[in-house]
């Protein structure tokens, strides 16, 4: 990793993918953690996350870490999405952070020297490439130790430095102990949640939670 002490970061955080990457490597990601190892590379400015949660859900499974996000030195960006059913009669959504995210990295790019992107999404190569033009590092964070690799090459080649999140797992990984603490808690509230809508109701709430949170 390639740092400089006195230089301006920020942190993107395009949750799901983050999510996704983890989740293949086998490991949670301690945000507290995260926010600490940053924090010492240089002057941290922002750390921004962004994730998506469907319209009208009285309840989601994401939002506790939302909330504790939103206290804890994080800024949150989350944007409805709509759910629907195809013509198979297949539930999804419709819905994605990539505009907003974008906007805001490049909103930004005047008040710092460094951008991470936490992020595989080939999506955002014209995002890295218009930072760079504007005089700010970028760096992406994701895996190619996964099967397929989580990342876009074509992002990867675009950014100036990459970090693999194989690498930053001793550092930012929860500890198995509370790994299982927080599997246990959810089952807990999954439990009453059961028994207050039904068991199908549920379910849908987990699908979703492996799927956006």
């Amino acid at each position: 990793m390639i740092f400089y002490k006195e230089e301006r970061m920020a942190l993107f955080i395009d949750g799901a993918n983050l999510y996704a990457a983890a989740r293949s490597l086998q490991f949670d990601v301690d945000y507290k953690r995260l926010l600490d190892l940053f924090s010492k590379k240089g002057r941290l400015i922002r750390a921004f996350y962004y994730t998506t949660l469907i319209e009208d859900q009285e309840y989601s499974p994401i939002r506790p870490l939302i909330d504790w996000l939103d206290y804890n030195g994080y800024t949150m960006v989350t944007k409805p999405i709509r759910e629907y059913t195809d013509s198979q009669g297949r539930r999804k959504t419709k819905g994605s952070i990539d505009i907003d995210l974008t906007i805001d990295a490049l909103e930004m790019a005047d008040k710092v020297d460094h951008i991470l992107l936490f992020s595989g999404d080939g999506d955002f190569r014209r995002l890295v490439d218009s930072l760079q033009r504007k005089g700010v590092r970028a760096t992406v964070v994701s895996t190619i130790r996964s099967q397929p690799p989580m990342v876009a090459d074509e992002l990867r080649r675009q950014a100036d430095n990459f970090i693999d999140l194989y690498d930053l797992a001793p550092h930012i990984q929860r500890s198995q102990s509370e790994r299982q603490a927080a599997m246990a808690a959810a089952a807990a509230r999954q439990g009453a949640e059961e028994e207050e809508e039904g068991e199908d109701g549920a379910e849908d709430d987990v699908a979703y939670y492996r799927s956006s949170a």
